[in-house]
C-alpha cells in the first residue's frame, strides 16, 4: 500500500532537525521525504496539519508477560499498547516462565510476534540458566535464535567470579551484556529507597551503594574483559556521576533510566500508596536532578518504560507486599514530551532518548534484521512512524490504557502528547482521529 502523510511537522532525532515535509511510503519503506517520487499514486492520504510525525519509539526494557504470565497480560494487549503509544520496536527480558535461556523458547516467542504482524518485537536472552546465577547460557546458539543481547533481567549475581566468565565469553563473540546494577546483598529485603521518607513509613530501604557497589565491580570487570555493557535502569546520582567518568574513560558503556524516575520521587509514595512500589525504587529529588542532567548532558543514553504490567489484585496489598512494576507503554511518549516542555529541552533533541539513541544501543549487540534502522528518518528505511499531536492532552485513566495491567503512577495524570497513528512496516497499525482521503 502508497500512504501519502501530508502536511506534518517531521522530526528527525538522528539529525536533530525540525522540518515541515511530507512523507511518502511504498512496499513498507519511506519512499520520499518533500516532494513526491516520480508516478507515486497514493492509497490513502493522511491529513497531518498541527501533527509532527516522527520515528517510531524504540523502549529498551518492556515485559510482555509471555509465556507463563498471560493471567498479568498476553501478547495481543500488550501489542496493542504499544501501538497506541507509538511504539514500533521494544525489547523484552527473558524474566518469563520458563525464562528464555533456550533457543526454543526463543523462536516460538518470535514465530507468535510475527503471526500478531504488530511492533517489532527484540528479545533479550537469559545471561545464566534460569538467571539463577550459577551456570552461563549457551549464547551462541541463543544469538542463532534471535537474541540481541543478555541480561539477567532484576536479577543480580551474587558470585563475581561467573559475572566475570559470562562477560569474557560475551566479549569473545563480540555479544553485549545488559544488567541492572544491584547488589544482591546490600538489596536483600528492600522494598523503597533508604533514606528519610522510608525510616518514616518503616520500610526496608534500598541503598545508594547497592548501586555504585555493583557499577564499581563492572566497571572493573569491563576493564579486564572488553565487554560492551549497557547499563539498565540508573536510579541515583552516584550512579550517573560514576556513569560520566566510565564514559569519559572511554569504556564501552551506554545506559538507560526509567520514565517514572524522569518524573517521581520517594515523597509521592505518598501514605503507601503501592502504584508507587517500583523496582529500582524512586529516589530522593536530588537523584531526579541527576538523572535530568544526565540526560541533557547526553550522559543518559535512553529512556524507556520499564512496561511491567501487574494485576490489580497484586497492588491490593500492603505496600511492602504488593508486586513492583507497572505499565508504561502507553506513556513512554508523553512522558518525555512532558519531561522536554519541563526543561526546556527541543523535541528534537528529547526524542532522541527514545529513539535514534536507543536504536543505537541495539546495535551494539547483535544486529538482526530491521534493528539496524530502527528510530531515523531516512528514505529507505522501513516506514516505522509515529504521528501524534504534541498540542492535546489525555487523563491517564484505566479505562484509557490498552494494556491488560492499569497500574501505573500516573493514574490521574493530565499529560501532553495524543498519538493519532502508528505505522509498523508501511502498515497503519493504530489510528485515533486522522482524517483520511
Amino acid at each position: 500500500m502508497k500512504i501519502h502523510i501530508q502536511g506534518s511537522t517531521l522530526i528527525d532525532p538522528a539529525s536533530a532537525t525540525e522540518t515541515q515535509q511530507d512523507v511518502y511510503i511504498a512496499d513498507g519503506k519511506i519512499a520520499a521525504l518533500g516532494a513526491a517520487p516520480a508516478g507515486f499514486q497514493a492509497d490513502r492520504t493522511l491529513d497531518a496539519n498541527g501533527l509532527i510525525v516522527a520515528p517510531g519509539l524504540v523502549d529498551l526494557s518492556a515485559r510482555l508477560r509471555e509465556p507463563g504470565y498471560e493471567h498479568k497480560a498476553t501478547l495481543d494487549s500488550e501489542m496493542n499498547a504499544a501501538l497506541a503509544g507509538g511504539v514500533t520496536s521494544l525489547v523484552c527480558p527473558p524474566d518469563t516462565d520458563p525464562v528464555l535461556d533456550e533457543a526454543g523458547l526463543i523462536e516460538m516467542l518470535k514465530y507468535r510476534v510475527s503471526k500478531l504482524e504488530r511492533a517489532h518485537v527484540y528479545p533479550l536472552g537469559a545471561l545464566t540458566v534460569g538467571l539463577k546465577g550459577d551456570v552461563i547460557t549457551e549464547m551462541v546458539s541463543l544469538t542463532e535464535a534471535g537474541c540481541i543481547a543478555f541480561t539477567q533481567a532484576d536479577k543480580p549475581i551474587a558470585d563475581t567470579q561467573v559475572l566475570l566468565r559470562a562477560l569474557q565469553y560475551a566479549s569473545t563473540y563480540g555479544y553485549a551484556v545488559w544488567l541492572r546494577p544491584l547488589d544482591a546483598y546490600l538489596a536483600k529485603g528492600g522494598v523503597a529507597a533508604s533514606g528519610a521518607l522510608a525510616s518514616r513509613l518503616g520500610l526496608s530501604g534500598v541503598p545508594v551503594s547497592a548501586e555504585t557497589i555493583a557499577l564499581h565491580t563492572l566497571f572493573e570487570l569491563m576493564r579486564v574483559t572488553g565487554a560492551r555493557v549497557h547499563v539498565q535502569h540508573l536510579s541515583s546520582a552516584a550512579g550517573v556521576a560514576l556513569m560520566r567518568a566510565a564514559k569519559a574513560e572511554g569504556l564501552p558503556v551506554t545506559c538507560d533510566v526509567t520514565a517514572n524516575h524522569v518524573h517521581l520521587i520517594d515523597m509521592d509514595i505518598g501514605y503507601f500508596d503501592a502504584q508507587f512500589r517500583l523496582d529500582p525504587p524512586l529516589r530522593q529529588q536530588r537523584d531526579r536532578e541527576a538523572i535530568r542532567a544526565g540526560l541533557a548532558d547526553g550522559t543518559i543514553d535512553a529512556i524507556c518504560s520499564q512496561h511491567t504490567p501487574v494485576d490489580d489484585d497484586e497492588k491490593l496489598l500492603p505496600f511492602a507486599e504488593a508486586t513492583p512494576g507497572a505499565s508504561g507503554l502507553e506513556l513512554l511518549l508523553s512522558l518525555t514530551v512532558k519531561w522536554a516542555q519541563e526543561a526546556g529541552v527541543p523535541l528534537a533533541k528529547a526524542f532522541a532518548h527514545i529513539t535514534s539513541a536507543p536504536a543505537a544501543v541495539m546495535q551494539r549487540g547483535v544486529v538482526h534484521e530491521g534493528a539496524h534502522k530502527a528510530g531515523r528518518l531516512d528514505v529507505g528505511a522501513p516506514a516505522d512512524l509515529c504521528v501524534f499531536d504534541a498540542n492535546a492532552h489525555w487523563r491517564v485513566e484505566p479505562r484509557a490504557l490498552k494494556s491488560q495491567g492499569h497500574n501505573t503512577p500516573f493514574l490521574g495524570y493530565e499529560l501532553p502528547a495524543v498519538v493519532r497513528a502508528t505505522l509498523v512496516a508501511g502498515r497503519i497499525g493504530f489510528e485515533r482521529d486522522v482524517e483520511r482521503h
